[in-house]
């Protein structure tokens, strides 16, 4: 039904009564004809839920762990609305709308579900079939003509978001000097230098002052020892992320028979020759490590012993021979412990093991592992010398049938061949197999054939492909 108004606008002019209809609303048209335009793309906002999809892996529950939107932000496609922790990897959330954040559905550290809504959306944007619509709000002229203008694609890591949000900063107001107008973090600290001018000030110095003279005849008063009072209280709190994954698997890995097998090897050539390369590998901008070399010299191993390369079933009445060899290697965050592996290390060089092994690294401090990273592992190195330690007794991650354990490097005497001591750079390796289909004999050959690539770094030029 149309119906006629009379109504004065902020500029004083009148209405006049004259009615049209705007996608089946009435609207107005008077000596503002642009009014009208702005009351059809109003009556066309709709808030949608946004829900949690499918991430994959069977995952079907998640903690929330950062927000980098908050309510009456704008938003545009694949901009980061959250990130999230699943037992096996860190997932950032992006948007699929643009349009204007109207409702946070959990707070930090709440369990957030697959296929329930993450936020609601104020959108223009939307397709019949995509979200749930909530509600039709009419938008005001200054919120949409601030929409159209925070609307448009901004370059920023979620990083840099979310120090802008913590300072109360809108991104579209910020210059960026990065690539393509990317807005990088200094960035963000010059603008709020000049909005606030804020310097710090220097520190003052202490000043000395004497301690006043004893008197000679005080009285030193003797103290009275009073209990200490301890004002702690136990915190209970559930298992979730990572340690939540670390229940299951090694609940299943108490399942296996493990035995254990332990040697020292002795690192004094191979490190001379990362010494040599190491200034190599830096100007490609890559760190060199040990590692590569230990992950590279057990692929080697594994192609002549296959069978530490494979997996059995539940009920151990097959073998499955893995024909890539993703080495797994276990790595200590502050989201706890995760083990990303080396992709196809059969066919890597030990430069191209340790770029992949850098940028494993990298995500892995920063929380930002995918599932595909951390998928698929058939053998696995624990480098706990990086923390300390001489010998460990490593576990064994189902369904693979094997895993080393590296302990420090340590300068001890040894004896050459001639019977001359000499100082020798020692590292002590433990293994653990899986006993029901491996006998100590393999696990000793293989690890002889390990040892013999980095006590002899030369060898491994006979078998690198």
């Amino acid at each position: 039904i149309c119906v006629r108004y009379f109504q004065a606008c902020s500029s004083g002019h009148v209405l006049k009564p004259k009615c049209v209809c705007v996608l089946g609303y009435p609207a107005f048209e008077y000596s503002h004809p642009h009014h009208l335009l702005r009351t059809a793309a109003a009556l066309r906002g709709q808030v949608v839920q946004f829900k949690l999809s499918d991430i994959g892996e069977g995952i079907r529950e998640v903690t929330v762990k950062e927000w980098y939107v908050k309510e009456g932000d704008t938003v545009s496609q694949f901009d980061s609305i959250c990130e999230v922790q699943s037992d096996k990897a860190s997932v950032t959330i992006t948007s699929r709308y643009d349009g204007v954040i109207k409702k946070l559905y959990y707070n930090l550290d709440d369990i957030a579900y697959v296929g329930k809504p993450l936020v609601d959306i104020e959108t223009e944007a939307l397709k019949d079939s995509e979200e749930d619509v909530v509600e039709t709000p009419a938008v005001s002229h200054d919120e949409h003509t601030h929409q159209e203008i925070k609307g448009q694609k901004t370059l920023a890591t979620p990083a840099v978001r979310r120090l802008a949000m913590e300072n109360n900063i809108k991104l579209s107001e910020v210059v960026g000097s990065g690539k393509n107008g990317r807005i990088l973090k200094e960035d963000i600290l010059n603008y709020l230098e000049k909005q606030t001018g804020a310097i710090l000030p220097p520190s003052p110095k202490a000043e000395i002052t004497p301690l006043p003279p004893k008197p000679k005849d005080r009285t030193v008063p003797i103290p009275i020892s009073k209990p200490p009072v301890f004002i702690g209280k136990d915190k209970t709190e559930p298992v979730t992320g990572f340690q939540k994954a670390m229940v299951k698997t090694m609940s299943e890995a108490l399942k296996i028979p493990h035995f254990g097998y332990c040697d020292e090897v002795d690192l004094t050539e191979l490190i001379k020759l990362r010494e040599e390369l190491k200034p190599i590998a830096l100007a490609r901008g890559i760190k060199l490590s040990f590692m590569p070399f230990f992950i590279k010299a057990a692929s080697l191993g594994l192609l002549q012993f296959p069978i530490l390369n494979s997996s059995v079933d539940e009920n151990c009445q097959t073998i499955t021979y893995k024909a890539s060899h993703n080495i797994g290697i276990a790595m200590d965050t502050k989201q706890g412990l995760i083990v990303p592996n080396v992709k196809n290390v059969q066919i890597c060089s030990v430069f191209e093991v340790a770029t992949e092994l850098n940028r494993l690294q990298n995500l892995g401090s920063l929380g930002q592992l995918s599932t595909t990273d951390l998928a698929g592992g058939t053998f696995t190195l624990s480098n706990i010398g990086s923390i300390g330690g001489t010998y460990a007794k490593a576990v064994i991650l189902p369904p693979e049938v094997a895993i080393g354990a590296l302990g420090s490097i340590r300068a001890l005497p040894r004896f050459n061949q001639k019977g001359e001591v000499y100082k020798a750079q020692i590292m002590n390796v433990s293994w653990s197999a899986d006993h029901r289909i491996i006998d100590g004999a393999t696990m000793s050959r293989f690890s002889n054939l390990w040892k013999s690539y980095l006590e002899n770094p030369a060898f491994m030029l006979l078998d690198l492909k």
